[in-house]
């Protein structure tokens, strides 16, 4: 609304001043005001004289700048070092209280919901202290698959001491490739910035996982959430410079906190737990946390010491070798739930053992049952576990292949020297109950050795020129001119067939391959191989950097690379890696424990894999290989039956096969297809095939037997059979399906 102009202005252009103001007469256009009073002039120039005189445009001009300075200084914060935490300052505004997201959105994921109250109770709560929602941020909740939203909201419910009174911790035990990372980020996320009395529930978190995948962890909290967080990563430096970062991580507090999440490996954790101790934090989340399988070591006491009261565990493999491995793991996330140690063994481990032997009777065989039942009823209200027959969905298909490979007559010979030696029979015999430990050092060699033998015998000649123990006369059975600068395929079962394969695959596709073993020997027996026949690869063990280890990956992946092979150590690099450039992963040797071999097998079949995989694991035939490999079976049935609950997993072998490990089964296709005791495969032939709804993750007496080249899924490999195969079992992962939407994984599973 304009207002009108005072009488003195009015019919005045815009600039022109009155006489009036100027002190002068008045123009002769305006003389009839002159016959206005006194009093009317003083009334109207009262006011006039009280407005001031604007100013100069040059004195203006000189104030405007000189405020302009005054406000455009930046404000620089006192304290050394300090970095704001990303939170701005603003008024507390009155009112009552809501949820940090809209439950009601499209999508969301509610992770919380506040009890229902009736109008009556509305009309008496305090509007300041009301419950509200926690929803899921929607930039992450947008992403997560189904298997994703039920596993982050089983992980909230389980640190909020919803699922089991006063404990607050959970065990995330799905299978690699669905995405842990992920779960526990939004799990984080969701904690650092809500709660049900809207404000955060917890203030700082740490994050302890391998030293190789701390940078992993950084690098999937930035893609995720980008400069939402800043989370401090100890990788690297000086005692007292990673202290006196863990000083200040430890000692801020509330939304002070510029780094709320702490990345750090269990070694440095180990080394730096008195700072670590010192105070408090909201959560504790162990990545690859089968690391704590043994409750007597340093790193799980110093993570026991820690204040946290909410732990979350990670690990796709939670059962590697017995039982009591199992209890440190679920006691370390919710400490007492199974008693004690002794408790748990005369309680459930031991009934549990007795009934998966073979020879158990009936009765041993029902009390296990209800020992596992129980077991089972209280661990399932704090660990969640989902198998990788998730992916089917939304990844090619898989074939893995258990080949039985044929030792060359230059192996037999030294192997049956070894096992028949006179220092090898006294070492076995220095291993029963009873005797000193150096016959147990003696047994744990000799295994190792005939493990090497099995790959090569270049492997075993330093020590056959020595005539060490058990190769006290293996030099003469050696060939003339035996040299170890020139590798020799064809003194070797396995690398004849590997030879075969490889030069079969690089010249009839463009697949690569991944080659895995558990000795650096190995490693070195087949970069000659590569150099022999001018294959390029790349190698990785313990000898390479944790940052040197993400470029050779990401070169490898590179489909534009000329890379054909990919040298892999299970032990150095086994997990964090995603090798999705390659579709062929080759496992050369196997490992006592079988989470250390799914580990390296599942590097290929993963997240933006798009070719169809092929898994190969050779084993020599009747020998150590297939008897470990029995083992593993044996270890992968007792997870099956406490973590999967699969009530008919296969007893096919007793304990005193397990420990019949020196002997040599030459009259045999398969050591342990014999030992299946087979109906479906008669006179050599699989007249049956496996049962419907079966695939790669059953049991192997389920899986297809080849007793022939004629039904192999894999062409290369059926070209190879004459180089020394002699019994194939393989299986698939699913029937091909198409999917829509790719799969959100992460690359440390």
């Amino acid at each position: 609304m304009m207002r009108s102009a005072a009488p003195s202005q009015r019919g005045k252009r815009p600039g022109e001043i009155s006489p009036i103001q100027l002190g002068g007469p008045a123009l002769p256009q305006r003389e009839s005001k002159r016959k206005r009073t006194e009093k009317e002039i003083v009334i109207s120039r009262k006011p006039l004289m009280q407005m001031a005189i604007p100013s100069t445009p040059e004195l203006l001009s000189e104030h405007e700048e000189r405020i302009k300075k005054l406000l455009s200084k930046p404000f620089k914060i006192p304290i050394p070092g300090y970095r704001l935490s990303g939170r701005s300052l603003g008024m507390h505004m009155a009112g009552p209280r809501c949820a940090l997201h809209d439950p009601d959105e499209a999508n969301a994921l509610v992770v919380y919901t506040p009890p229902e109250l009736s109008e009556h109770d509305k009309l008496k709560l305090d509007t300041s202290k009301q419950l509200v929602h926690v929803v899921v941020d929607p930039v992450l909740c947008d992403i997560l698959r189904p298997h994703q939203r039920e596993g982050v909201r089983f992980m909230y419910e389980c640190v909020t001491g919803k699922r089991i009174e006063n404990a607050y911790g959970c065990i995330m035990a799905d299978e690699m490739g669905l995405g842990k990372t992920l779960q526990c980020i939004t799990l984080l996320w969701t904690l650092l910035k809500q709660g049900p009395e809207a404000k955060p529930l917890i203030e700082k978190a740490v994050i302890v996982a391998p030293s190789s995948l701390v940078k992993n962890w950084y690098n999937e909290i930035h893609k995720w959430l980008g400069k939402r967080v800043n989370p401090l990563a100890i990788d690297g430096g000086s005692k007292l410079d990673i202290d006196n970062k863990l000083k200040g991580f430890m000692k801020t507090y509330g939304r002070r906190c510029a780094n709320p999440i702490l990345i750090i490996s269990y070694e440095t954790f180990r080394l730096h737990s008195h700072v670590l101790h010192q105070d408090e934090v909201g959560l504790v989340l162990c990545d690859e946390g089968h690391r704590l399988k043994n409750s007597e070591n340093q790193t799980y006491q110093a993570l026991m010491g820690l204040k946290a009261k909410r732990r979350v565990l990670l690990s796709g493999t939670p059962i590697q070798n017995d039982l009591l491995e199992y209890f440190s793991l679920v006691h370390f996330v919710n400490q007492g739930l199974l008693g004690t140690a002794q408790e748990f063994r005369r309680k459930f481990e031991i009934p549990i053992l007795r009934g998966q032997d073979a020879g158990a009777t009936d009765s041993e065989r029902a009390k296990a049952q209800e020992c596992l039942n129980e077991l089972v009823t209280m661990v399932n209200k704090c660990l969640i576990r989902r198998t990788s027959a998730l992916l089917s969905k939304y990844l090619p298909v898989k074939h893995e292949l258990v080949i039985c490979v044929k030792l060359n007559s230059l192996q037999t010979k030294l192997y049956q020297n070894f096992i028949k030696s006179d220092s090898i029979r006294k070492s076995m015999q220095g291993d029963e109950p009873g005797s000193g430990k150096k016959g147990s050092l003696s047994a744990l060699s000799a295994i190792t050795l005939l493990k090497k033998l099995c790959n090569h015998p270049d492997l075993v000649y330093e020590k056959i020129m020595e005539k060490s123990e058990g190769f006290e006369n293996a030099a003469e059975l050696l060939p003339p001119n035996y040299n170890t600068k020139d590798v020799r395929p064809e003194l070797s079962g396995k690398l004849m067939v590997l030879d075969c394969l490889l030069a079969l695959v690089k010249s009839s596709t463009t697949d690569k391959v991944v080659l895995v073993s558990n000795y650096t020997q190995t490693l070195d027996l087949f970069e000659k191989l590569c150099r022999k026949r001018t294959y390029r690869y790349v190698r990785l063990d313990g000898t390479m950097t944790i940052k040197k280890r993400s470029k050779v990956v990401d070169s490898f992946n590179d489909p534009n690379s000329g890379d054909f092979i990919f040298m892999l150590s299970s032990k150095a690099g086994g997990c964090g890696l995603n090798l999705i450039g390659a579709n062929r992963l080759v496992m050369f040797d196997p490992d006592w424990n079988p989470a250390n071999d799914d580990q390296a097998m599942a590097r290929v079949w993963r997240d933006g894999q798009k070719k169809p995989c092929f898994i190969y694991r050779l084993l020599c035939t009747g020998t150590i290989e297939e008897k470990i490999f029995q083992r593993q079976a044996h270890k992968k049935a007792l997870s099956s039956t406490v973590v999967d609950q699969e009530d008919d997993v296969a007893r096919h072998f007793t304990l005193s096969d397990l420990r019949d490990l020196f002997t040599l089964e030459e009259n045999t296709i398969s050591d342990t297809h014999s030992k299946f005791k087979c109906k479906r495969c008669v006179n050599g032939v699989e007249i049956r095939g496996p049962p419907e709804g079966t695939d790669c993750n059953s049991d192997l007496s389920d899986w297809r037997h080849a007793h022939n080249s004629r039904h192999l899924p894999d062409i290369p490999l059926r070209q190879c059979w004459s180089s020394g195969i002699s019994f194939v079992f393989h299986h698939r992962s699913h029937e091909q399906i198409k999917a829509e939407i790719p799969l959100i994984s992460d690359k440390n599973d």
